[in-house]
């Protein structure tokens, strides 16, 4: 018998009811070289994560607001502040899994959307400028190393922080430098050379006084099977996960010490197809949970912890999640 604390993957938090906030919008600016274009729209209480959510669960913030270059993320994130409010910086939200009583902060959304060709085989990215695009473009244009990123429905920043990879490639392999700003409301870029990347992770995951990441700068060699390789990779990608549905990608990082990877351990335990209210381990990919009927963020957390515990009760692996969890209180 599993019991409900085996099935918990992240810290308690109360239950309550559903949260419900001021819905008054107020403004702010601050002095910079684009005045007029740093002025903020915040909206109280309205905005639900759901809506900013690949897994399309989640609750309302206490205050969302859009920022579309790093002075008005900067805005932001000095009004957070001076307010003593927790932040969070969100892109696609591809991986991703809010609460359903929502955020008690300031949810920011990423639109740094933009793409600079500074030489050939060199590309500034805005943080939030679409990876998959990304990955389309420069294939297209005959280079190599961001070939997997076709099939990555998240953000440039998302995927540096992640290191985010597929079919042998990792994004790390390809970034040349990233621009962030810190807490304290700092501008860095950070060399190649001083960045230490592993598999799904990044130095950015365990930074203190990271705030966001704002562009990365990526350096990719020439190669006449690019776009070729990118179509095969897509085409597995069709057969083997279950695109179109309700996803974060993969749940759980493949495990180290092991022949097996966590889509095959899960299968090997029979979780294939498992539903908890809502949610379900995908029929197609193990690894892949999808929410199919109205899945509650109850439901994924049950499910997720299901599926750590049985992997452990047979093989001793412990699955580590590879989305973030955030929930009223996260920081």
């Amino acid at each position: 018998m599993i019991s409900s604390e085996t099935l918990t993957l992240f810290p308690k938090i109360p239950i309550c009811s559903r949260a419900r906030f001021p819905t008054n919008p107020i403004s702010c600016s601050f002095n910079s070289p684009n005045r007029t274009q740093n002025r903020l729209h915040f909206i109280h209480g309205e905005k639900r994560l759901s809506d900013l959510s690949t897994w399309g669960i989640g609750g309302p913030c206490k205050l969302f607001v859009q920022v579309f270059d790093q002075y008005q993320l900067l805005t932001a994130i000095r009004y957070c502040n001076e307010q003593s409010m927790r932040y969070v910086v969100v892109g696609k939200g591809s991986n991703c899994l809010f609460d359903d009583l929502g955020f008690d902060g300031c949810v920011i959304l990423n639109c740094i959307v933009f793409l600079e060709k500074i030489e050939s085989g060199l590309y500034r990215a805005g943080s939030g400028y679409p990876v998959n695009r990304l990955g389309f473009q420069t294939a297209s244009e005959g280079f190599t190393g961001l070939e997997f990123a076709g099939g990555i429905p998240g953000t440039v920043g998302g995927a540096v922080y992640m290191n985010a990879g597929a079919n042998g490639q990792e994004t790390s392999e390809a970034v040349e430098c990233v621009e962030l700003i810190t807490t304290k409301g700092e501008y860095q870029t950070l060399e190649k050379e001083n960045l230490s990347f592993g598999y799904r992770s990044s130095p950015f995951q365990g930074m203190n006084d990271l705030a966001a990441i704002t562009a990365v700068t990526f350096r990719l060699d020439v190669s006449q099977s690019s776009r070729k390789n990118q179509q095969e990779y897509l085409e597995r990608r069709k057969l083997t996960q279950p695109v179109g549905e309700r996803s974060a990608g993969s749940v759980f990082r493949n495990p180290r010490g092991t022949e097996f990877s966590a889509a095959q351990l899960i299968d090997k335990v029979g979780l294939k197809g498992c539903k908890v209210g809502g949610a379900m381990i995908s029929n197609k990919h193990a690894n892949f949970f999808v929410n199919f009927e109205n899945a509650t963020s109850r439901d994924m957390l049950v499910l997720i912890g299901l599926a750590k515990e049985a992997v452990f009760q047979k093989f001793g692996v412990e699955l580590r999640a590879e989305i973030l969890y955030i929930h009223p209180h996260y920081r």
